[in-house]
């Protein structure tokens, strides 16, 4: 098999169910044949590992470990998914205080046992807040750490090709920014629908408004129906999309769906939020948001609402005050 790179990657979080998806994907997609697994819960791993190895594949070196350093040391590339799983009744911020811890915890192996690593994938939620504090504490760049945002504009072509009764093909550049989560903007103006404009199909016979609302609802509680449909959360997407981002960052083909970025523009201040964005071996480049009046007043929504998350953050003493993130992390303005 031919690999995008022999650099070691690591899944935190291997022996649940997103972190073994993403060890099966990584090695079907060929990104290295360095894969090493990593979750403090010992059992579960090395039953991960035994049933990859007994896959067959041909030239991949999987190895598990639970403890950090081992796992850290020499890694090129990570993508964590170790945090609490979300559960039936909860929202992604009910999960804020434990995995905030996490991240913490996470940012700072980091920092101690591989700050060389190229890029890092941040997934456990609330991702956004996560991916905030793992940045900072990993003393990495902002275009070496990104989060799943993805999940959310896949959800919306989904909703559309079904709608329309289309191949999700034909639903091209479906969008969602800002915050992962009840809060994200959902956006019209920059998807088409087999070739038309979807902006101008929304308030039609083919798409009454009344429609478009409840579709943008299910998109938004999208992770809540895939709970209440498998009685857990969701694993087989969010493992797909993140692998899909190591792959890109690793030189692979370009990731061009959002992620959740590190902004800082003037407009979007100190904060992790899905933005426009490509992801290459660069890492993250972010581009302009562009939309109508209402979308980007959505949006502004979605980001106070993750401001407030921040906040919450800082009042717990997990991340210091904002004056003093470039003492942190240097690459913090």
């Amino acid at each position: 098999m031919e690999f995008l790179s022999n650099d070691k990657l690591v899944i935190v979080g291997a022996a649940g169910m997103i972190g073994s998806n993403m060890a099966q994907t990584a090695i079907m997609m060929g990104l290295t044949p360095n894969i090493c697994l990593y979750d403090t819960y010992a059992p579960g791993l090395e039953g991960v590992a035994e049933e990859l190895r007994q896959c067959g594949f041909k030239g991949v070196n999987i190895t598990a470990t639970s403890d950090v350093k081992e796992a850290f040391t020499g890694a090129g590339y990570i993508v964590s998914s170790g945090g609490a799983a979300r559960k039936a009744g909860m929202t992604r911020e009910d999960l804020l205080k434990g995995n905030a811890a996490i991240a913490e915890q996470l940012g700072k192996d980091i920092r101690e046992y591989c700050p060389d690593v190229k890029h890092v994938v941040v997934i456990f939620n609330p991702a956004d807040i996560t991916g905030l504090i793992t940045l900072l504490y990993s003393g990495l760049k902002p275009s070496q750490v990104s989060t799943l945002a993805a999940l959310d504009s896949t959800r919306l072509r989904n909703e559309l090709a079904k709608y329309f009764k289309i191949s999700p093909d034909e639903v091209v550049n479906s969008r969602t920014y800002g915050g992962h989560g009840e809060q994200m903007a959902v956006f019209a103006s920059t998807t088409t629908v087999a070739g038309q404009p979807l902006s101008q199909i929304i308030g039609t016979k083919a798409l009454p408004e009344q429609e478009w609302e409840e579709m943008k609802q299910r998109v938004i509680q999208g992770g809540k129906n895939i709970i209440d449909l498998r009685g857990r959360s969701s694993f087989q997407s969010p493992a797909y999309l993140s692998i899909e981002m190591v792959a890109a960052a690793m030189g692979g083909k370009p990731f061009t769906w959002p992620v959740g970025t590190y902004v800082n523009n003037g407009t979007y201040n100190h904060i992790m939020m899905a933005m426009e964005t490509t992801v290459d071996r660069n890492g993250v480049t972010v581009h302009p948001v562009k939309g109508t009046e209402l979308e980007k007043k959505e949006l502004d929504q979605s980001y106070h609402h993750l401001c407030h998350l921040r906040d919450e953050v800082i009042e717990m003493g997990v991340l210091p005050p904002i004056k003093d993130w470039h003492e942190l992390n240097s690459n913090i303005d």
